[in-house]
């Protein structure tokens, strides 16, 4: 694992989430900045893609208003055309402001932002394979922690304890705020390891800004369980006035603050 290659692709993700979403005048900042270091480690250092589906890791992204932090990624590890960025929440494009399988079938699962069905589907995704003979195939699946208010993930977490999925993984981007406010005083999720314990589940924690600590919490021996990795992250994160400020969940910059913002991406 390159550490530092990780590293810089996350910089250029963020600096493509700051100019993507200043260019459309929409977009949800804050949350694709939280997510970006999960996103390019998973890709570029713990999912195998490397054959063709279904015989291969995958991933979905249950929080698709973080669609936006999504393609910034993607671009920035090559997987994307940088180009189509410019096409971001217009007209017939490629680019929806939330994940649409059908525009861009190499990269989305499924479509995502009705929030609470992403783990489901991952559930089945990683049973499918159980079933199919390829349980070394892995579902990954990132939850925002404040979609976990609703039921249907607990009813999918009882599912995937029930068959034993250890060849799922959820990763919940945990930067305790939403779209009104701080998720504990909205609807209050903690002690969130124990209720995941409660549920079945191996529960991990890591530093979600941190590539070698999401890394080792993703590879970390399996334990006969599925896996709840609870990595501990900033909204709005690498950007001084972004961070930790619950307006930047659906707020996109003005000129003065694109050009702060890429100031402090700098190498």
């Amino acid at each position: 694992m390159d550490l530092q290659a990780i590293k810089q692709t996350a910089r250029q993700a963020r600096r493509y989430v700051l100019e993507m979403n200043h260019r459309a005048g929409k977009g949800h900042t804050g949350a694709d900045l939280s997510e970006i270091d999960i996103l390019c480690t998973l890709y570029m250092a713990v999912m195998d893609r490397s054959g063709p589906r279904p015989d291969q890791d995958r991933f979905i992204l249950s929080k698709g208003h973080g669609a936006g932090g999504l393609y910034c990624s993607a671009a920035a590890m090559g997987l994307l055309d940088p180009g189509v960025l410019t096409q971001f929440m217009g007209d017939d494009t490629l680019l929806a402001g939330h994940p649409v399988r059908q525009k861009l079938p190499d990269l989305v699962e499924i479509n995502s932002g009705g929030l609470g069905h992403g783990l489901p589907i991952a559930v089945g995704l990683a049973l499918g394979n159980k079933l199919a003979g390829r349980g070394h195939r892995r579902a990954f699946v990132l939850l925002g922690d404040g979609e976990l208010a609703e039921g249907s993930n607990w009813e999918a977490a009882m599912s995937a304890s029930k068959f034993r999925l250890d060849n799922l993984v959820a990763i919940v981007d945990r930067n305790r705020l939403q779209l009104a406010g701080a998720t504990e005083e909205i609807m209050p999720l903690e002690p969130l390891g124990e209720k995941w314990r409660a549920f079945g589940f191996e529960v991990l924690e890591c530093d979600g800004h941190n590539p070698l600590s999401i890394y080792q919490a993703a590879t970390a021996p399996s334990m006969d369980k599925p896996r709840v990795i609870l990595a501990n992250t900033e909204k709005g994160h690498g950007i001084s006035f972004m961070a930790n400020v619950p307006a930047w969940h659906h707020a996109v910059p003005d000129d003065e603050q694109l050009a702060q913002g890429l100031a402090e991406l700098e190498d």
